[in-house]
């Protein structure tokens, strides 16, 4: 096979009949090494010198076939130029692999032209091998050849450290927590990667207590360690800033305002200046501190209350939300374009009952952060475990207040227990408590659902029967099917039956209400 080698004309160091070393007379001379044919790419300006290099090395090797190729670069140092000549250049090249093996010069060209050979044959778009050559040392005769090795399977070990840092930073964003979640795990290897790769807003939507403003802390403490913000992280609780005093505490005042001596502030928006400012509950900001925020997230720049000169604050943004936010802006409660500029990467986390799988690890990590906070150490008995567990994972305990009421309730478990033991004991008292808590904030939307559901016709349902209906609207409204709203609802009792048929059970049930399946995805208007 012939060997073919491509490069750039070294217009420095390929210039001059004095200079002891010019890379490529070097390289098609070399004594270890057959040329076969030499392909020199060189800029129109540079026609001169190319034409005696070729003289040079026809002259010093006659085997070698030299080819000139001019390459015009405007600008050999832009990278998006280089590129693209080289690309358009190897595509249009006919490699004939079956006949010719292919060498790339790396020693000549500018860096940015280093860097583009590399990525092009990285990727086979030039399949070929690169070459680096040298000047031969003091006490050598012999100039320097050495060809560089792409083939990255050689290098498991490097390839397995980019995969644990990968992972570590996975971790630190889970809190170290060993989810099994499918869903949520991929979830979370999403937003690594958006957040060590990209400084645009980062929207975390979800229930309440489903873990915003905790993911908000991690996703900053990566950028931290991945120096994406140098900065601090402001956390800002959008529900709090009402009245007059809202945009003074956003964007600062300045003393003079309204007479207000003293009163002078700098704002939140300046405090997060080169890090990160959290908007908790986007959702409650108001119509012009939303107008605003818009403009300073845009530009950097924003006038604090008081003032004639605007400031300057450069921030990454994290926002959180509990409610649909495209369904408040079709309602005009929240302005479209800042839902654009903060919508770039939306992630919706899951609530807790669409992750019982996780609930066990997250069990021993409330119970280490209980520990720590307690400074003593607590653990569950045996059946106490069991029984909680149980109790949390059951498809019917659909924890309103997510990890809220989890981490609330282990906090609970933890400070009574004494010795530092839970005991089941405490742990049915536990569950009750829960119970009566969630039945009494409960009782008002169940009967709101019933009146949204069958309009009228609720008004005749005994007070017996609140309780469970809304809980079986709600599972099949959340329900892909009537089977798997049946086999969510019949989780226990299905297992002591000798027949399984959990469709044709819900169906019997929703009759004794005049309901039908198909009924339950829209309320009714009674």
């Amino acid at each position: 096979m012939r060997n073919v080698v491509l490069g750039f004309l070294g217009t420095k160091l390929d210039m001059g009949k004095k200079r002891r070393w010019k890379p490529t007379l070097s390289l098609a001379t070399h004594p270890n090494v057959q040329i076969d044919r030499l392909e020199i790419l060189h800029d129109q300006r540079f026609n001169r010198l190319a034409h005696q290099v070729k003289r040079e090395i026809e002259e010093a090797s006659p085997d070698t076939e030299v080819l000139l190729q001019t390459l015009d670069l405007k600008d050999p140092w832009d990278f998006q130029e280089v590129y693209g000549k080289l690309f358009d250049f190897a595509r249009s090249y006919g490699f004939d692999e079956d006949r010719e093996r292919y060498y790339v010069h790396l020693t000549t060209g500018t860096h940015v032209a280093q860097i583009c050979w590399f990525l092009l044959t990285e990727s086979r778009h030039i399949p070929a091998r690169l070459v680096q050559t040298g000047p031969p040392g003091p006490d050598e005769d012999t100039p320097k050849f050495d060809i560089i090795d792409l083939d990255l399977s050689r290098y498991n070990a490097l390839q397995q450290r980019f995969d644990q840092l990968s992972r570590e930073y996975s971790d630190q964003l889970k809190g170290g927590i060993e989810t099994r979640n499918p869903a949520y795990n991929a979830l979370i290897d999403r937003i690594e990667l958006v957040a060590s790769n990209s400084d645009e807003p980062v929207l975390l939507l979800g229930e309440t207590g489903t873990g915003k403003t905790e993911l908000a802390e991690r996703i900053y403490n990566l950028k931290l360690d991945r120096r994406r913000v140098k900065g601090r992280m402001v956390h800002v609780n959008c529900a709090t800033l009402n009245g007059p005093d809202a945009l003074a505490a956003l964007f600062g005042q300045r003393r003079s305002y309204q007479g207000q001596a003293g009163s002078e502030r700098s704002g939140l928006l300046r405090e997060a200046d080169g890090g990160v400012l959290f908007l908790d509950e986007v959702d409650e900001l108001g119509p012009h501190a939303q107008s605003i925020l818009l403009h300073a997230i845009e530009t950097g720049r924003f006038y604090p209350l008081g003032s004639d000169h605007e400031v300057s604050s450069r921030f990454q943004i994290i926002a959180g939300a509990n409610r649909d936010l495209r369904a408040l802006a079709a309602t005009g409660q929240f302005r479209p374009d800042l839902l654009a500029r903060l919508n770039m990467w939306s992630f919706r986390l899951p609530p807790l009952r669409d992750r019982r799988e996780d609930v066990a690890a997250n069990l021993g990590y409330e119970l280490a952060r209980s520990e720590r906070t307690l400074g003593t150490q607590v653990g569950f008995n045996a059946e106490a475990r069991e029984k909680y567990l149980r109790f949390a994972t059951n498809p019917a305990t659909l924890w309103p207040g997510n990890f809220r009421d989890f981490s609330g309730s282990v906090r609970r478990l933890c400070t009574l227990a004494p010795r530092g033991r839970i005991t089941r004991a405490m742990v049915a008292e536990e569950i009750e408590t829960l119970l009566t808590d969630w039945s009494a904030s409960n009782a008002n939307r169940d009967a709101q659902l019933l009146q949204e559901t069958m309009g009228a016709a609720a008004e005749d349902i005994d007070p017996f029967d609140v309780v469970q209906l809304a809980q079986v609207i709600r599972v099949c409204r959340q329900s892909s099917s009537l089977s798997a709203a049946g086999r969510t609802l019949f989780a226990v009792s299905r297992e002591r039956r000798k027949t399984q048929n959990d469709a044709d059970r819900l169906r019997k049930y929703l009759q004794k209400f005049g309901l039908e399946w198909d009924g339950l995805t829209a309320p009714a208007v009674g």
